[in-house]
């Protein structure tokens, strides 16, 4: 953990002579004066620091430690150690503290100030109950402010391990009786503030944060400051407000321009924050510039904790190649720095990639590892917790090994699942029927995830092994080994401290023993104990939402139903992610289960299930009767791809085919739309045109017109009764598959088509037209010759339109105001961040995270911007990007383009749809019509495309 989050208070003021010797002299006391100099300055300028220590040293003979120069090393030594510590040498700081004890015989303040720097300096090296220890030591020969000193260092230790109440309780003692020293008394605001986001109290860990920087400040101590701002996203983004930590990030780095290290190290800490609120893209990007600058700073502290982090978030994001090589990287530096207690996480990441590399598990992040992302305690004191032996025992009704509602468990509260969920030993492992479907991991791979597994609870971190447990039992079926894999199951349910993990493990039992009724009942139970405000898992005690590679909680969750006008994004930072990979493996028994019964809707109701849960909401179970016009939902099960279809004569489940095939022709597609549009390498664009016509025709097949998928359910093969052949479809699409142009197959085209992330909307009356006619804004951004006159047009074609400023402020205002925003502007959808998507604005860009501030948005907004809609969801029911960030604010519908679109052929099209929806059609049939006349392809309806805007 990098120095960013926690303070580790060392440089205090001249320390009173604890027992002065006759002989002391003026040359005595100016060394000690000199080597407390260098203590103070080790925070600053730990360089200097050292080279003033070695200074006082040379002078001050070591070699009678009780003689008269033995005060003068212990603290020259002590300056030597905490400076080595700021550097990032630990074991040299251990070793230079051990010497200024030695040094200091006769002197016991000088040795329990010694000791009290050991305090820090042990957790850091993983012994955060040594540290405790020797706190325990120090304090008998420490007195006034040197005590409250202690409280400061003692509190990191115990937020180490999860003790955050106990760590806030020191702070609160120490922070009255360091007035006189600015110092400490900000270092102790600044470990109080930390400890009350861990106790999500979060307004006051802000006041904390606010007050230590007002003191710092005032005191000259800018490192302090630039800690305390710089600690700022990370408390937004924990909080789940992830528009504030994208705001306060960006002040934060001019704030830290300068300082590369302390740059990097925040860097790092919102990337940690950023993978728990599943922003894997976003947190990768921070990494990848995070640890080459800690690396040039030679910031060793920092660098393994920074370095597993980026494995993690390539694990998430499908690099399952680079995570590995990277988390050996990061295991080497934490096993060369003694960090034992956290050498399990790296080894753990290890054995994941090779459990992806071996099991070629789709590469696209959908079922995400479940050990975590790195550890923070590697890092910086005070911000990373081991699970404590201290647990708070929690009376609820779980499953016994038995598989049967136990006894009340002791429940550790800090031992929650780590940031992408606790249970990916789903996919694809565990629930294949035949265990040899797939290339099955070894017999020593399995070995050694029960290893691991064993080793990571022996350090304390209880629900990354149980996670693990869960993977070694499904590779095991995978390798038909069932007994050994009922072993590690029996072990899971009788020991996870989590009742979603037990409930897991009994789910895996029953499917099993092949009782998949049972399986899909254990699962459901599961999902309802990791539901916010169920009362069955975490609730009050911090357990809600896992925070990223720690074992710890993650804040506040937010309870409140998605679906409610105003969807939240921030929802998905702090609801039931750990139900994830449970949900997804309810819905592969739900397929499994429907290919003998015919029950489609389960497999309807699982899918919905698992796209709420991946949103944070309350699983929304659908209603029983259909909604308007035809549903397809796309599902899959490993490489396996259905679809679910509804309307009013029913419910169908049918298989398509392999998903990767599917992905593959998507690509394909959407790479020869971009080659036509964009004319390049001298193509000829017929020959574009042709091969995008046949890759299309296909796809079709595959998809839709091949298995039927588009006749009604109740009578396969036809055409459901009075739809014709124009009526609406509404296409909820999974993985990849979302970034397809699905207007464009040729069974779609002319009808009314909308594409969405769940099938709530489809389940719903279609919304009502406001009163009066809709207020309608435009704006044309920079740098496209059309831009003004499109926006022109818009405003000649609706009775109550105007065009607005091409601003940030200008278009954020807009959003609270309109009824329909049409922005005619380049847009740049990030692939790999898709909160980092943006569309070009006069005074720069307008980024998706900025949305998050919008209170409203308008029910329809048009991009007729490049990508502007192209989504790339990490798992299915949580689009991001533009187009998925408005709708999740409260858009019911956002018409965008998903490929490239020429700024000479978007007014074409947008003058079609905005004369069609003068007239009032909904989006969906006015962009039907209009991509249909004006032959320009790409733009999607995404949403409820039913809405009638005026």
């Amino acid at each position: 953990m990098s120095r960013q989050r926690a303070h580790r208070p060392e440089p205090a003021g001249p320390c009173p002579r604890t027992s002065p010797s006759q002989k002391q002299d003026q040359d005595q006391d100016r060394l000690v004066g000199r080597a407390e100099a260098a203590v103070r300055l080790s925070g600053t300028d730990p360089r200097l620091a050292l080279s003033e220590a070695r200074a006082v040293l040379e002078l001050a003979p070591r070699a009678e430690p009780a003689g008269p120069y033995g005060e003068a090393a212990s603290v020259a030594l002590r300056a030597s150690a905490l400076a080595a510590r700021e550097l990032g040498d630990l074991e040299l700081a251990e070793e230079r503290l051990r010497e200024a004890a030695g040094a200091a015989r006769g002197h016991p303040r000088r040795v329990a100030q010694a000791r009290m720097s050991l305090v820090t300096v042990r957790a850091q090296l993983g012994d955060p109950e040594g540290g405790l220890r020797l706190a325990g030591l120090a304090e008998r020969d420490l007195t006034g402010t040197d005590l409250a000193r202690l409280d400061v260092q003692r509190s990191v230790a115990l937020m180490l391990l999860g003790r955050h109440a106990e760590a806030a309780r020191h702070c609160d003692r120490a922070i009255s009786r360091l007035d006189e020293d600015p110092f400490f008394q900000a270092g102790a605001l600044l470990n109080r503030g930390l400890a009350h986001v861990y106790l999500e109290r979060y307004g006051t860990a802000e006041a904390d944060l606010a007050r230590c920087a007002r003191i710092a400040r005032r005191a000259g101590l800018d490192h302090l400051v630039m800690l305390a701002e710089g600690n700022l996203p990370f408390v937004a983004a924990r909080r789940g407000d992830i528009a504030a930590a994208f705001t306060r990030y960006r002040a934060a780095e001019e704030t830290l321009f300068g300082f590369p290290e302390r740059l990097a190290a925040m860097r790092t800490d919102f990337a940690e924050a950023l993978v728990a609120a599943r922003l894997p893209g976003e947190a990768r990007t921070l990494l990848e510039q995070a640890v080459p600058e800690l690396v040039a700073a030679q910031a060793h502290a920092a660098i393994p904790g920074a370095r597993l982090l980026l494995a993690q978030t390539a694990l998430l994001s499908g690099d399952a190649r680079l995570a590995g090589a990277t988390a050996r990287t990061a295991h080497a530096e934490l096993a060369a720095q003694g960090r034992t207690a956290w050498l399990p996480l790296a080894t753990e990441v290890v054995l994941r990639a090779r459990l992806a590399e071996t099991t070629g598990r789709p590469q696209d992040g959908l079922t995400p590892p479940a050990g975590g992302s790195a550890p923070g305690a590697p890092r910086t004191p005070g911000t990373r917790e081991t699970p404590s032996a201290r647990e708070t025992p929690g009376a609820e009704e779980t499953p016994s090994a038995e598989g049967t509602p136990g006894a009340p468990e002791t429940a550790g509260a800090r031992e929650t699942a780590r940031a992408w969920g606790t249970l990916s030993a789903e996919e694809p492992p565990g629930t294949q029927e035949e265990p040899g479907s797939q290339e099955a991991p070894g017999d020593g791979l399995i070995a050694e995830l029960v290893s691991c597994a064993d080793e990571l609870a022996a350090c304390g971190w209880h629900a990354a092994s149980s996670a693990l447990r869960l993977t070694a039992a499904a590779a095991a079926v995978r390798l038909g080994a069932l007994g050994p894999a009922r072993e590690q199951l029996r072990i899971t349910a009788a020991t996870a401290t989590r009742p979603l993990v037990r409930w897991h493990a009994v789910a895996l039992r029953h499917r099993l023993d092949g009782d998949l009724a049972q399986a899909l009942a254990a699962a459901a139970r599961g999902i309802e104990a990791a539901r916010p405000g169920s009362g069955a898992d975490a609730g009050d005690s911090g357990d809600a939402a896992p925070q990223a590679g720690t074992g710890r909680p993650a804040g506040g969750a937010a309870a409140e139903d998605a679906r409610a006008p105003v969807r939240d994004a921030e929802l998905r930072a702090h609801a039931a992610r750990p139900a994830e990979d449970l949900a997804a493996f309810g819905l592969r028994i739900a397929i499994d289960r429907a290919r003998r019964t015919g029950d489609a809707w389960t497999v309807l109701e699982w899918s919905e299930r698992w796209r709420a849960v991946v949103r944070g909401a309350p699983p929304f179970p659908p209603p029983g009767r259909a909604g308007a016009g035809l549903l397809v939902e796309l599902v899959r099960r490993g490489d396996e791809l259905f679809a679910v279809t509804a309307d009013a004569g029913g419910c169908a489940l049918r298989a398509l085919g392999s998903y990767q095939a599917a992905v593959e022709a998507t690509t394909r597609v959407r790479y020869g739309l971009r080659r036509r549009v964009l004319r390049d390498a001298g193509h000829p664009a017929g020959a574009d045109d042709e091969a995008v016509a046949l890759e299309l025709s296909a796809l079709d097949r595959r998809l839709l017109s091949g298995p039927g998928t588009l006749a009604s359910p109740g009578s396969p093969g036809r055409s459901s009764p009075g739809r014709g052949a124009a009526g609406p479809v509404t296409i909820v699409p999974t993985g990849a598959l979302g970034t397809l142009p699905w207007p464009m197959l040729p069974s779609l085209r002319g009808r009314p088509v909308s594409v969405a992330a769940d099938a709530a909307r489809w389940f719903t009356p279609a919304p009502g037209p406001p009163g009066g006619d809709p207020l309608v804004l435009s704006v044309a951004g920079p740098g496209l010759d059309h831009a003004a006159a499109e926006a022109a047009m818009v405003v000649a074609t609706h009775p109550r339109a105007r065009r607005i400023g091409a601003t940030r402020a200008e278009v954020l205002r807009a959003l609270e105001r309109a009824d329909v925003l049409h922005v005619a502007a380049h847009g740049l959808f990030s692939p790999r961040g898709p909160m980092l998507s943006h569309i070009t604005l006069d005074d720069g860009p307008l980024m998706a995270y900025d949305l998050l501030t919008a209170r409203r948005m308008p029910r329809l907004v048009v991009l007729s911007a490049c990508d502007a809609g192209m989504a790339h969801a990490p798992v299915d029911g949580a689009a991001l990007g533009l187009a998925g960030t408005f709708l999740d604010r409260g858009a019911a519908c956002v018409v965008a383009g998903v490929v490239p679109v020429r700024d000479d052929e978007a007014p074409a099209v947008m003058t079609l749809f905005h004369r069609l929806l003068a007239e009032g059609r909904s989006p969906a049939e006015a962009l039907a019509a209009a991509s249909a006349k004006s032959a320009v392809p790409g733009f999607v309806c995404f949403g409820d495309g039913r809405l009638a805007p005026g």
